[in-house]
């Protein structure tokens, strides 16, 4: 096993997994950073920056080297965060279940615009995220329709009903906009996906994974103490399990992104690299 710490990350974790299928291996996870603090969630984006939720509702964002480059402070208005949306680290989505409102800030946390969905008629949404022409993806959980929502919150696009695609009741928790395919998870039901045009194309029934997550052409997600992986080429195979040294049973919240693995607790947020 000496030989996998050569590979790149991607590799890395994929080899593992495989090897884990066979009860071969279990990565050791070393500590390359810790955030000390009561944070209630976090976020990390593709170039290494995590964003921070503290329990009074304020989004500190830290670079991929630790240091603190952002702070976002507007925590009277709208309540609790529901979600961020980090996928695009230049346009950051803040969206807020009890208004139905949605924040655009830009990378230094400012505040560029406010989306209410209201004013769309959309007034009951959990699940939302940003699409890659700089529009909004929500869940219509009345309607039961994917939508597109501008940044002036005027409808761009809607699916059909889900009712009459779908036999068991589908409640999204989360959306994921990733290389020009939409991906919705319910934790009952599994992974639903659709291509760009809302148009239905595969079920897949893998249910109760937390913080789940489409990258490096991998859905993602974690159960029990173990790290689930799928790869996006081939979902003919079964979704495989990753452990590792660090118990994650207990964890706020955990995933695998950029080559680390970050996991949020009591006491903070720990990022390790895994070997």
């Amino acid at each position: 096993m000496g030989s996998l710490k050569f590979l790149p990350a991607f590799i890395l974790l994929f080899t593992a997994l495989r090897l884990h299928a066979s009860g071969d291996t279990v990565l050791h996870a070393t500590m390359q950073q810790m955030h000390k603090g009561s944070f209630s969630n976090f976020y990390a984006d593709n170039l290494g920056n995590v964003y921070l939720i503290t329990a009074n509702n304020q989004v500190k964002k830290y670079s991929d080297k630790g240091d603190s480059v952002g702070l976002f402070n507007d925590v009277r208005r709208y309540g609790d965060i529901w979600s961020m949306d980090v996928t695009n680290p230049l346009r950051i989505i803040v969206y807020y279940k009890d208004f139905t409102t949605a924040l655009v800030l830009d990378r230094f946390l400012n505040t560029r615009n406010v989306i209410d969905l209201r004013n769309a008629g959309i007034t009951q949404v959990k699940a939302v995220a940003q699409s890659y022409d700089n529009n909004i993806w929500v869940y219509d959980e009345l309607d039961n329709k994917i939508k597109k929502i501008d940044e002036q919150g005027k409808l761009v696009f809607e699916s059909v009903d889900f009712r009459l695609l779908f036999d068991d009741a589908v409640m999204p928790d989360k959306i994921i906009d990733y290389n020009r395919a939409l991906y919705l998870y319910d934790k009952n039901n599994g992974w639903y996906l659709f291509d760009y045009y809302g148009a239905f194309q595969k079920k897949l029934p893998y249910t109760n994974w937390k913080d789940v997550q489409v990258a490096d052409n991998f859905l993602s997600g974690y159960q029990n103490n173990q790290l689930i992986s799928l790869p996006l080429n081939n979902f003919a195979a079964d979704a495989t399990a990753l452990r590792t040294s660090i118990d994650i049973t207990t964890a706020l919240k955990a995933q695998y992104q950029n080559g680390r693995l970050y996991v949020l607790n009591a006491a903070g947020l720990t990022i390790y690299s895994l070997q």
